[in-house]
């Protein structure tokens, strides 16, 4: 789509008012709407001003001003706005070399996509995600000097069995009780048909929409893989759509990964394949139906996990979720069917275009277009160093001895964990400059300072409960 057809389908629209979007370092939309008026084809080269000493993680006051030049390809009409609004998402650009910024999440990712087409390796990444999240009725949370506490409330949830509700009907959804069941015990059936309604009107596609395992309202809304630019892209909208629904429903939507004690976190999984001239390169004869390539490439999703989940699980409460003995897979292996591997190859179908890999350790607290590049760089690295993926994982997890368990590499354990990970192993990130050394130091600087000692230096509630009378 031209400038020129941007206007076209603004003023089909009937749209006054532009609201263009762009992504910071973490993941999270920002945005400035504009009258349509103010904007000529020259906008779309130009780009409009801002301040990007205020964007988390990005420049410093003496370096603040920033260029956000919209992309006329991604015009959508957002859903969200009383009067008709266009939105449309930016790259940015620095205002005096004209060059893309290299903390611009958008940036890495396209530069991820322009390194997998100089290794002549492949030309497109599919990516598959399975966003999960919990929708609930109410949330309270605090953190001060004086105290700290949370509180989540659903209509759904197995704890309110016997609150007074001026006639409790039942049907609340049991502890890991949650996948599959049909209405009243699913009650949110309505809404995420709302959601996915609205997600087809930007030009998602979505294939499924369902409860998860978790009580309290956890549900799953899966997307049709698309190529890994427009999956982050969409990824964006996805979360924003939601929540938004949500809100004008009176609900609300998380993401986090762990909200709930002793039930199933939201993780995302992501399906991942390469393919070169519209044909698939992962099916073959080896392992799980799968070509020397896509086992090659696991290989080196594998050994550089511990650096990719510093992305692809972000956040401290990334770290409730992956617990090993629970729900999540923290073991670092591959395998066909079994999904306590972090890696699992999908056996559903024979058709050589589903033959894909699925890693299992994401959440989608993640920011799509760093989390997807990192994982397609590992998998370059596992490509062009012939990187062997190791024994599959085919044994029950539970049936297995410590002893056992402890053969087999495993997740790191918290967020910084993963980040000292990162520190030591993102050689293979940097290739191309796809990541850029300043990029990575920024991140693990920002993690470490804002969210790791952050945390380490407060009391938990929980302490209170174990020590207090000590």
């Amino acid at each position: 789509m031209t400038p020129k057809d941007f206007f076209a389908f603004a003023e089909k629209n009937g749209a006054k008012m532009v609201d263009l979007k762009f992504t910071d370092i973490f993941g999270t939309w920002q945005h400035c709407s504009y009258p349509i008026s103010t904007w000529d084809e020259g906008t779309f080269e130009d780009g409009v001003g801002f301040d990007g000493s205020s964007i988390r993680g990005w420049q410093t006051i003496d370096s603040s001003d920033m260029l956000a030049v919209p992309d006329p390809a991604t015009v959508k009409l957002d859903p969200f706005f009383k009067q008709p609004t266009v939105s449309v998402l930016a790259d940015i650009v620095d205002p005096i070399t004209k060059e893309d910024y290299n903390k611009d999440p958008r940036n890495v990712a396209k530069k991820g996509l322009a390194y997998l087409q100089q290794t002549g390796i492949a030309d497109t990444c599919f990516i598959g995600p399975e966003p999960e999240f919990f929708i609930f009725d109410d949330v309270r949370y605090l953190s001060n000097q004086r105290g700290a506490m949370y509180e989540i409330d659903s209509s759904e949830a197995a704890w309110n069995t016997g609150r007074s509700e001026e006639g409790n009907l039942g049907h609340k959804v049991g502890y890991k009780g949650g996948y599959f069941p049909v209405s009243p015990s699913d009650s949110y059936g309505d809404l995420r048909a709302e959601m996915v309604e609205e997600l087809q009107k930007v030009g998602i596609v979505v294939e499924a929409h369902h409860h998860e395992v978790a009580t309290a309202g956890q549900c799953e809304i899966d997307m049709e893989f698309s190529p890994l630019l427009q999956m982050a892209d969409q990824f964006m909208w996805y979360k924003y759509i939601i929540k938004n629904v949500a809100k004008r429903n009176g609900k609300t939507v998380t993401f986090m990964p762990k909200p709930v004690f002793e039930d199933n976190g939201s993780g995302m999984h992501v399906h991942c394949s390469l393919w070169k001239n519209e044909r698939p390169l992962f099916p073959g004869e080896g392992y799980a139906g799968l070509s020397e390539m896509a086992l090659y490439g696991i290989g080196g999703l594998l050994k550089h996990a511990p650096a990719v989940l510093a992305f692809t699980n972000p956040t401290s409460n990334s770290y409730r979720r992956l617990v090993p003995g629970f729900e999540a897979p923290v073991n670092l292996a591959m395998s066909a069917r079994n999904r306590s591997a972090s890696v699992r190859i999908p056996m559903y179908s024979s058709n050589p275009k589903a033959k894909r890999f699925e890693f299992r350790c994401p959440d989608p607290t993640a920011n799509a277009y760093l989390a997807f590049s990192a994982m397609l760089m590992a998998v370059l690295d596992g490509i062009e160093n012939k990187i062997d993926p190791g024994q599959p994982l085919e044994r029950d997890i539970y049936a297995m001895t410590p002893a056992e368990l402890a053969e087999i590499p495993s997740t790191p354990g918290s967020l910084e964990e993963a980040l000292e990970c990162l520190r030591a192993d993102h050689a293979f990130l940097t290739k191309g400059k796809v990541f850029t050394e300043g990029f990575i130091n920024a991140w693990i600087d920002y993690k470490f300072e804002n969210e790791v000692q952050e945390i380490k230096q407060r009391p938990h509630p929980y302490e209170f409960a174990l020590y207090y009378d000590s």
